[in-house]
């Protein structure tokens, strides 16, 4: 079977993923590049009502397998009265032509029977090939934006925690050059102490 859409955009997704920065001292995370995974979802999720309209006409193509043998079964009933009738009105032994006439009504009742059988067969091979793959396609798609979500959430929290040592660093810093000291005290005064203060500095 020819890959379908679906199936190309989730090797993209994978691919992508896969291609992506490897993030520092960790084996299993890589840095994914927000903007260009949202594209590469965004034409996943374009693509999917296209590829569910597709295996519908698959579908559809079973019911329509389905009415042309019930159009041909009619047709061999009707060509088969027919022949009965006329050889009833043909023959000079009415219980021969009974006789021959029930042969091929009989005969056509079980090719009709075969042949709507056979088609049956047929149109729900189709139909179940049909949901079975559309089913999977979905399946992988889903495991596939699960995946990139995973990333991008494990990678959002290992920056908020190097963004937050960065912070603790220039702080650090900062005090040692402030007066760690004198930065300490004054963070570590009561309301009420500063409210104090503060009324002194107005009188």
């Amino acid at each position: 079977m020819v890959s379908s859409r679906i199936e190309q955009k989730i090797e993209d997704i994978y691919a992508f993923v896969e291609s992506c920065k490897p993030q520092a001292l960790s084996a299993s995370k890589v840095i994914v590049p927000k903007n260009e995974l949202y594209d590469l979802l965004d034409d996943l999720r374009r693509d999917v009502p296209d590829e569910i309209t597709r295996y519908q006409k698959i579908l559809n193509r079973r019911d329509a397998i389905l009415e042309d043998a019930a159009a041909k079964a009619d047709a061999i009933k009707m060509d088969a009265q027919e022949q009965y009738k006329a050889m009833v009105e043909e023959h000079a032994i009415m219980q021969q032509a009974y006789q021959q006439a029930e042969e091929t009504v009989t005969r056509a009742n079980a090719e009709a029977q075969a042949i709507i059988d056979t088609a049956r067969r047929q149109a729900e091979e189709i139909g179940n090939g049909a949901i079975y793959y559309t089913t999977d396609m979905l399946e992988m798609a889903e495991k596939a934006i699960a995946r990139a979500c995973e990333s991008a959430v494990n990678n959002s929290r290992a920056l908020e925690t190097a963004l937050r040592g960065h912070l603790d660093i220039i702080r650090h810093n900062k005090a040692e050059l402030t007066g760690a000291n004198v930065v300490e005290e004054a963070a570590a005064a009561a309301p009420e102490e500063r409210d104090e203060k503060t009324d002194e500095q107005k009188d």
